[in-house]
């Protein structure tokens, strides 16, 4: 329990890397969480530290006291995924993650979409980008330039793809959102990328056709991981 409340500790409190695993608000939920963890272990070793204590003296007051085991030795290997996310907490989701997901709609339905604020380039995430490309009958990508943040992903021909996790509450509901670049060559996978091109329409919308979303490059940027790596569902 003390391994594993520091662990979440760690990640939540002391650090963004919680944000690989769930989404922000949920933050104050996890401190609090260590919190009690890290308590509950102190309170359990006090607890079994006064009981040895106690078993100790009453061998010693009649001479024919028996010891008895606090469980298996093997239990103390439960300690080390505790130890493991203390010490080496995994990396957020990938290509792997992203290339066992089927094709997933970040928008269900073609419909109208909002008007687009003015000027170029247009900082869009990677699900916006998909929804205005398959569904939105109003063509509101025609003619802008737009930029792109994504870690890369490759097909099974020579494209690559500017991917990112969506998610709604944490990890294990991400699902993939992804944009195909061409006219650029592709940098290594899970590079991360700013990407900024022109919309290419493809297929009729709404279509399986017109999935992945195509973007022209004009210019591709090596850049850091964000600190939030997915973007919200």
């Amino acid at each position: 329990m003390l391994l594993t409340g520091g662990a979440v500790l760690r990640i939540a409190l002391f650090s963004e890397l919680y944000l690989r695993y769930v989404q922000e608000g949920l933050r104050p939920y996890l401190v609090v969480s260590g919190v009690v963890l890290v308590l509950l272990g102190v309170v359990a070793a006090l607890a079994r530290g006064r009981a040895d204590s106690d078993g100790e003296a009453d061998s010693d007051s009649d001479g024919h006291g028996h010891r008895h085991g606090h469980g298996p030795r093997v239990a103390w290997l439960l300690t080390l995924p505790a130890l493991a996310l203390l010490l080496f907490p995994p990396p957020a989701l990938g290509s792997y993650s992203a290339d066992r997901e089927a094709a997933q709609r970040a928008a269900q339905g073609v419909g109208t979409f909002p008007a687009l604020p003015a000027g170029n380039p247009l900082e869009l995430t990677v699900g916006e980008f998909g929804s205005r490309a398959i569904f939105d009958r109003g063509r509101s990508l025609k003619g802008r330039t737009v930029r792109l943040t994504g870690f890369v992903t490759h097909g099974d021909d020579s494209t690559w793809y500017v991917t990112r996790l969506l998610v709604s509450c944490c990890a294990a509901d991400a699902s993939t959102g992804k944009v195909e670049i061409r006219d650029a060559d592709a940098p290594v996978t899970d590079t991360w990328v700013t990407v900024t091109g022109t919309w290419v329409p493809k297929g009729k919308l709404g279509s399986d056709a017109a999935w992945p979303p195509v973007l022209d490059a004009g210019s591709v940027r090596t850049v850091a991981e964000p600190s939030n790596p997915y973007e919200r569902r």
